[in-house]
């Protein structure tokens, strides 16, 4: 009896191990794309459904064009191709955003040329517009530039640059000359595009950053005051007063713009109250030193600070949390359901090119972080962050990498070059990176929500109704519905600067075959411009639909 039953098990044991298992649930994966960027991709921004534009320096990148390298491209979502975009000043380390009207403008850039192409201009001074292109393909969309007369107020390099509540652009801080390593001739002001006053804005907030305070990370505020963070300092500015709030350092004495570089995000804005939360990750727990001191190994923190904008939250101040690893230059971006994509970096080391000790290379960062993590910011203090069935991308991604959300739901990666021009080879750690990447999350591999159509043009607290188009699987009553509102924001050296999120009510009619939506109530919680609106139900997203926030003019317009 005894070996019967021995034996029966051992048979219901070979019997569970030949049955086949249920099919794996999809998981997010990294799909590598056929053709290369042709340029490094340092900074990008999506322009319009199908296209992205990317920067990269004036160089020796292989992307041609009128018989010399490119340093423009426009990357096709829909056939993942790219094409040449004629730039006429250097870009690199340049900003962006898209205006009211739906007009990309870039701002400031490299005051050098390259060996090669006398026709390169000076960039730091420079802006560059990019209007709203109709073409899928980008056919007959160039970049114009008229550095003459059409130009910034002061030079700048690292600058950076939003969309605040009128629809024109803030432009921030910056400095003079080509700095190997900190700001050591600073533009420590502000001024708008289009212009506002015939001189800028001094900031003593910059002034007390000093002397890592490029790329200041900076958040225009439901209120239509901005957010701002460089060192460990932070403030709230007041554009119309031009006053400053100051608010809590950054706890642990970690420093987070560049060349110390953390990122930040401010998270998604919910009604009716639209709370700002400002969530800052990476960097490292140092004071400024000299760079002989510093080395590719030294340590970046896994800090993450958190604060709530409010009185209470501000005398609260910064709540501490900490990522899987450490990160510096690592990059924060919006998930439509209201999720954070902690993603690129290194474990250690610095931004900036062969200026501290033990470089990998010319790379001043090592020990690149392949893995993505997820944050949740509703999720309990020390839970928020994981990155399980997260994928390995087996490629570096550390200075001068971009990512940024797609229209189609999935993230565009590409871009590293710790390089002073093109390196490529066998024998390089870190070379010039043309790979592109897209990171897929689980629902585009399986049937999702369709918005069928959308209006052009969403006018500020109107309540809209649009057909949809639901699977089975996801109409269920009760099924968890949320409606995103996005700016999908122009990454450029660990920030992707304007990149919002805002929820909006939504619900879905008794039939399952309509949307029903409230705009946000006005362009202080939603600045006038371009957005991309996703569709959620249980987790699954929808491709987005292009659409025109407010009335489509031209800055200032107040709405």
């Amino acid at each position: 009896m005894k070996l019967s039953v021995l034996s029966a098990l051992s048979l219901l044991s070979c019997l569970a191990r030949a049955a086949p298992s249920a099919p794996a649930a999809p998981g997010w994966r990294f799909d590598l794309k056929n053709e290369t960027s042709g340029i490094v991709a340092l900074e990008s921004i999506v322009v319009s459904p199908t296209l992205v534009i990317f920067f990269d320096r004036a160089s020796d990148d292989p992307l041609q064009i009128n018989g010399h390298s490119a340093w423009g491209a426009l990357w096709n979502l829909e056939t993942s191709t790219v094409q040449p975009l004629d730039v006429l000043t250097n870009s690199f380390c340049a900003s962006g955003a898209l205006l009211s009207n739906g007009t990309m403008v870039s701002v400031g850039g490299d005051p050098r040329g390259f060996p090669g192409n006398p026709a390169i201009h000076p960039g730091n001074q420079a802006i560059r517009i990019f209007e709203p292109c109709a073409s899928p393909t980008g056919e007959g969309c160039t970049l114009f530039e008229d550095p003459e007369n059409l130009h910034l107020l002061e030079t700048r390099w690292y600058p950076s640059s939003i969309r605040i509540f009128d629809g024109s652009l803030m432009i921030i801080g910056g400095t003079h000359v080509n700095a190997a390593f900190y700001n050591i001739d600073p533009e420590n002001s502000f001024e708008f595009f289009p212009r506002k006053e015939d001189t800028v804005r001094p900031s003593a907030f910059l002034e007390r950053a000093l002397p890592a305070n490029l790329f200041p990370r900076a958040f225009s505020l439901p209120d239509g005051t901005v957010f701002m963070v460089a060192g460990n300092q932070s403030i709230i500015y007041d554009i119309e007063k031009n006053t400053e709030t100051i608010l809590p350092d950054i706890p642990n004495n970690v420093h987070v713009t560049n060349p110390i570089d953390g990122s930040a995000i401010l998270l998604p804005l919910s009604p009716p109250d639209f709370i700002p939360e400002v969530l800052v990750c990476g960097g490292t727990e140092t004071d400024p030193l000299d760079p002989s001191l510093l080395s590719s190994q030294t340590p970046a923190t896994s800090q993450c600070s958190r604060i709530t904008l409010t009185p209470e939250g501000i005398q609260r101040g910064w709540v501490v949390e900490h990522m899987l690893e450490a990160r510096t230059m690592p990059e924060l971006v919006h998930i439509p359901n209201g999720q954070v994509l902690i993603v690129n970096g290194g474990e250690s080391g610095f931004a900036a090119i062969k200026t501290v000790q033990d470089p990998i290379g010319n790379s001043n960062a090592d020990h690149p972080v392949l893995v993505p993590s997820i944050y949740t910011p509703d999720a309990p203090l020390g839970r928020r962050i994981s990155n399980a069935g997260m994928p390995n991308s087996g490629i570096a991604r550390l200075y001068h990498s971009s990512v940024t959300l797609t229209p189609q739901g999935n993230f565009l990666i590409a871009g590293s070059n710790p390089n002073a021009q093109t390196v490529v080879g066998p024998n390089v750690t870190f070379p010039s990176e043309f790979r592109v990447q897209t990171l897929d999350p689980p629902f585009m591999f399986v049937e999702r929500p369709k918005i069928v159509s959308m209006p052009e043009k969403l006018a500020f607290g109107k309540r809209v109704t649009v057909p949809i188009s639901l699977p089975l699987a996801l109409s269920r009553p009760g099924a968890k519905v949320q409606v995103a509102l996005m700016d999908l924001g122009f990454s450029s050296h660990a920030f992707h600067s304007s990149a919002r999120l805002v929820f909006m009510d939504a619900t879905i009619s008794f039939d399952r075959r309509s949307l029903t939506f409230v705009t946000p109530p006005n362009g202080r919680v939603f600045p006038p411009g371009p957005a991309t609106v996703f569709l959620t139900i249980d987790n699954v997203t929808s491709e987005g639909a292009w659409v025109m926030v407010g009335s489509g003019n031209s800055p200032p317009t107040l709405e």
